[in-house]
């Protein structure tokens, strides 16, 4: 067996504790969730919101669309953060991502994101080790965006993930999980003029991670991805020449369907006959019924929803400080915290820091609480021509 701290790590990732018996708390999970954690500084900075804000090298991950609006022809960035540093030491999140401006209205992208989980400890049951395994996840995507108009872009992205939480004992038959997704987003940017200084007004929608389910028992159970939909809009207004004040806003939603177990009578089989009806559907059908499948009907829908937001001030596209704050229902993880970050730029290169601070009582021990995360973005469109 493995020991209770690899457990407890597993457990944030594995989807068993929905069937829990609860009448109100009914969290919608699912595996390889690392696909949506935020991965760099800025947006983390900002409550993880990202979908609508001004495009950056990093913008992979929270909307490729916004890729088609960048002013260099190409662009890189790495990002480190240190994982759930409050409970072990040896988990670490990375991330790096780029673009290049094949013409004027199209651009292509790339990211990868590895997750090293670090070892595993597997025991027998007096406590006597058997072994370790180093658990690992990583996806590597590609996408293309397109300006579809002066204030219009599209992008589609292609995903390959890898999941490797597993240690075959004897004949277990548990193996690493691979999978391939789809990402759909579109951008919206718009420049006014109000009061004499120049506003960008900014939408954005990125529906992610559809694909194909992930098993990690040779087939027996297959899993959803966490297939999400982010809806945002921001806002940019230049208050002078030097200093300018951003703000935005960012709905997230899981297409997953929600699990119902409020008919089940506790039993072992009970909950195994629920666990395989869940996994039945297909990724298409789960994702349409995701909008209407919660037991407690469009209320526990909307409480599906996080809502998350950030402002951001620049001086003189040098310095800039960000705030935000992420909230997510209480019967649906209760996760709610706030963040802040700082950025600076000097000539091609800038680096820009994020910590995040849980809120309430009921988070006061989380596990991502007093989160860091550094990110090194480069401009290098002067470089390659």
């Amino acid at each position: 067996m493995v020991n209770r701290l690899c457990l407890t790590i597993l457990s944030f990732f594995l989807a068993n504790s929905m069937f829990a018996q609860d009448s109100e708390y009914n969290p919608i999970s699912s595996s390889v969730q690392m696909l949506n954690i935020g991965p760099e500084a800025r947006g983390t900075a900002m409550g993880d919101a990202g979908v609508a804000t001004t495009p950056d090298a990093v913008s992979q991950h929270w909307n490729p669309a916004k890729y088609a609006f960048m002013d260099s022809k190409a662009g890189a960035s790495l990002s480190v953060t240190p994982w759930l540093r409050n409970i072990i030491s040896d988990i670490n999140l990375f991330y790096a991502a780029g673009y290049y401006q094949l013409k004027q209205r199209n651009t292509v992208s790339a990211s990868i994101k590895y997750f090293s989980l670090g070892d595993l400890i597997f025991t027998d049951d007096e406590g006597n080790e058997e072994g370790s395994h180093k658990a690992t996840e990583f996806s590597i995507d590609g996408a293309y965006s397109l300006k579809l108009s002066n204030n219009l872009s599209g992008a589609v992205a292609l995903r390959y993930i890898h999941s490797d939480l597993g240690y075959q004992i004897d004949d277990d038959g548990y193996s690493a999980g691979n999978a391939f997704a789809a990402d759909i987003a579109f951008y919206y940017k718009k420049d006014l003029n109000i009061a004499g200084q120049r506003a960008d007004i900014m939408a954005g929608i990125n529906i992610s991670n559809i694909g194909t389910k992930i098993t990690y028992d040779n087939g027996v159970t297959n899993e959803y991805l966490p297939a999400n939909m982010r809806l945002g809009v921001g806002f940019v207004y230049n208050l002078d020449n030097y200093n300018k004040i951003g703000a935005t806003v960012d709905f997230n939603k899981l297409l997953v369907p929600t699990p119902d177990y409020k008919n089940l009578d506790g039993s072992e089989e009970d909950v195994y006959q629920a666990k395989m009806k869940y996994y039945d559907k297909s990724v298409i059908g789960s994702i349409f019924s995701s909008f209407g499948d919660a037991p407690g009907g469009m209320k526990e829908e909307w409480q599906e929803v996080d809502i998350c937001g950030g402002v951001e001030y620049t001086y003189n596209n040098l310095l800039s400080a960000r705030f935000g704050y992420h909230h997510n229902h209480e019967n649906k993880g209760n996760l709610k915290y706030a963040s802040a970050g700082l950025g600076i730029k000097y000539k091609l290169m800038k680096i820009d820091a994020s910590y995040v601070f849980t809120v309430g009582d009921a988070n006061n021990n989380s596990a991502l609480n007093n989160t860091i995360r550094i990110s090194l973005g480069f401009d290098l469109g002067s470089i390659i021509k």
